[in-house]
């Protein structure tokens, strides 16, 4: 079985419950499954805030997560228009890897959530995005063959899936939103699999 990284930040539970949606679009693909990570949260004077094993929830993730993985979404809360600072704080620490050419020639996409409708989501996986290409990945989005996208009155962008949590940070995911997050597992997965027979 191939590995595909589903690594996110989540505050209140929206992305966290698109992540599991996308993982298990993943495990919808044969020869695939989905390894589940999350990065610590960070505070404000740099000093860690999170203890070295999550109290509950996926572990964190390690570089050997990015090593072994042949695929990465990657899902972030929006904050005013772009990832989280646990996100980010996390991406700006993957130097060694960018040198290493860990991640050049996998394919990734990009996940969020935001409290409205515009509240910055597509901004938010575009920024989300830069680095993936800095790192040499295959990016991908999400057609509009995929219907829920043409239909959707709550999440879902061409750039990723994503969640209206509204004012209440609700994670309950809407059916359209569980479908592009799912078929975002699948096409990533399917994709993965495709370039690693190509080596």
């Amino acid at each position: 079985m191939h590995e595909i990284l589903v690594l996110y930040y989540s505050h209140r539970g929206s992305v966290r419950a698109l992540a599991e949606q996308i993982a298990a679009g993943i495990h919808q693909v044969p020869g695939a499954i989905a390894r589940v990570r999350t990065v610590p949260r960070v505070s404000t004077v740099c000093e860690a805030v999170e203890d070295e094993i999550p109290a509950d929830g996926p572990p964190y993730v390690e570089l050997q997560d990015l090593e072994q993985c042949i695929g990465v979404a990657l899902g972030s809360p929006t904050r005013f228009g772009n990832m989280a600072a646990p996100v980010k704080y996390f991406l700006d620490g993957l130097a060694g890897a960018w040198v290493n050419g860990v991640l050049e020639g996998k394919p990734a996409c990009v996940f969020t959530s935001s409290a409205s409708q515009h509240g910055g989501q597509e901004s938010t996986l575009l920024s989300m995005m830069i680095p993936l290409f800095h790192h040499g990945m295959v990016v991908l989005g999400l057609p509009f063959t995929e219907g829920a996208l043409g239909r959707t009155r709550s999440g879902g962008t061409p750039y990723g899936a994503s969640h209206v949590a509204g004012p209440d940070g609700a994670a309950l995911l809407s059916e359209d939103e569980i479908e592009l997050a799912r078929a975002q597992g699948r096409r990533l997965a399917e994709l993965a699999l495709k370039l690693v027979g190509a080596r």
